[in-house]
């Protein structure tokens, strides 16, 4: 897929002169009260748009089918993502279970669903970003995080206060809320939230969140207004900045001419992008035949052609390689 020369464009910028931008809250101990105001969220529970209202400081089990501790399924060094998260050493992924949306389709139903995942505690989750850091990893990569942001904060106070000096990524579903993404100001390198859906009624019956596209647009919009377009460097590799993903859904459901339009003329025609092809029948979609029909079959390459095109037409012009 055709990319701008972010070179000649201004999007590269010198490692040697990169700053993780916790360093300046942790030095004037902001980070410390983000944390404390952090676990304010959790009772009753309002970290996510789901506002479920439980007290997960008293280990109440919220609709994320998270408590008091952040549950992890995995942590290593993912050579998968994007070319700009994982170069050459790899991204540093720490893997949250749980989730607060229930994607009819999802690919890692037993990890959102299933309860797959050890609960960790701050200190727990500060020594994996340290040991991923020490194995080479250019980053450290929270993968559905939308539920966990004060565990998050606590674990990444740890972790900076023991020497933690590398960017932070935010990979989300896109279903966060504004009290939670105020509290990443200046925490958070790179977010990485997933644009599923333009439309409600769709949203609401593949997602089970019908204010998900609202939502989606809402995050959007300040994750950009802190950290702006996407920026890398010398070697392509991500520093700081905004990159969206959007899977390509059957028979054009996922309203990507709409996203990408909004992207282009209320976010930034600079807008990173990664247009995804992997969508596959999944999750409720096998497991229950018929319910389904619009979805139940992979796209076809015509549909993801067609996508592209729509990027173009639209006016995006940064993407993420095949």
């Amino acid at each position: 897929m055709r990319e701008v020369d972010d070179s000649k464009a201004g999007f590269v910028r010198s490692r040697a002169d990169f700053r993780p931008a916790y360093l300046d809250i942790w030095d004037s101990g902001e980070l410390e009260q983000r944390v404390a105001r952090g676990l304010q969220l959790m009772t009753p529970c309002r970290a996510c748009p789901r506002v479920c209202g439980v007290d997960r400081l008293q280990d109440e089990i919220g609709a994320c089918r998270a408590g008091r501790l952040a549950p992890v399924s995995s942590a290593f060094p993912h050579h998968g993502e994007e070319n700009c998260l994982r170069g050459w050493k790899g991204s540093g992924t720490i893997f949250f279970s749980g989730c607060n949306l229930r994607c009819v389709f999802c690919q890692n139903s037993d990890i959102s669903w299933g309860g797959q995942g050890q609960p960790l505690t701050a200190t727990q989750i500060a020594l994996l970003m340290l040991e991923l850091q020490d194995r080479g990893c250019h980053n450290i990569n929270f993968v559905t995080p939308e539920h966990v942001v004060p565990q998050l904060l606590e674990a990444v106070l740890e972790a900076v206060e023991q020497g933690l000096r590398l960017p932070l990524v935010y990979n989300t579903s896109g279903y966060d809320c504004a009290e939670s993404l105020a509290l990443l100001d200046g925490v958070i390198d790179i977010y990485m939230p997933d644009f599923k859906f333009w439309d409600a009624a769709v949203a609401k019956r593949l997602v089970m969140a019908e204010d998900y596209p609202e939502r989606a647009r809402e995050a959007i919009r300040e994750m950009h207004r802190q950290v702006g377009d996407l920026v890398v460097d010398e070697d392509g590799v991500a520093l700081r900045g905004l990159l969206i993903r959007h899977l390509v859904m059957p028979r054009g459901l996922a309203g990507t001419r709409q996203i990408m339009r909004y992207l282009a003329q209320e976010i930034s025609r600079d807008t990173f992008v990664n247009l995804m092809a992997q969508y596959r029948p999944a999750a409720l979609v096998l497991t229950r035949a018929g319910r389904y029909p619009e979805i139940d079959r992979a796209i076809t390459v015509g549909e993801f052609v067609e996508a592209k095109q729509i990027c173009f037409e639209e006016g995006i012009r940064r993407f993420s390689d095949p």
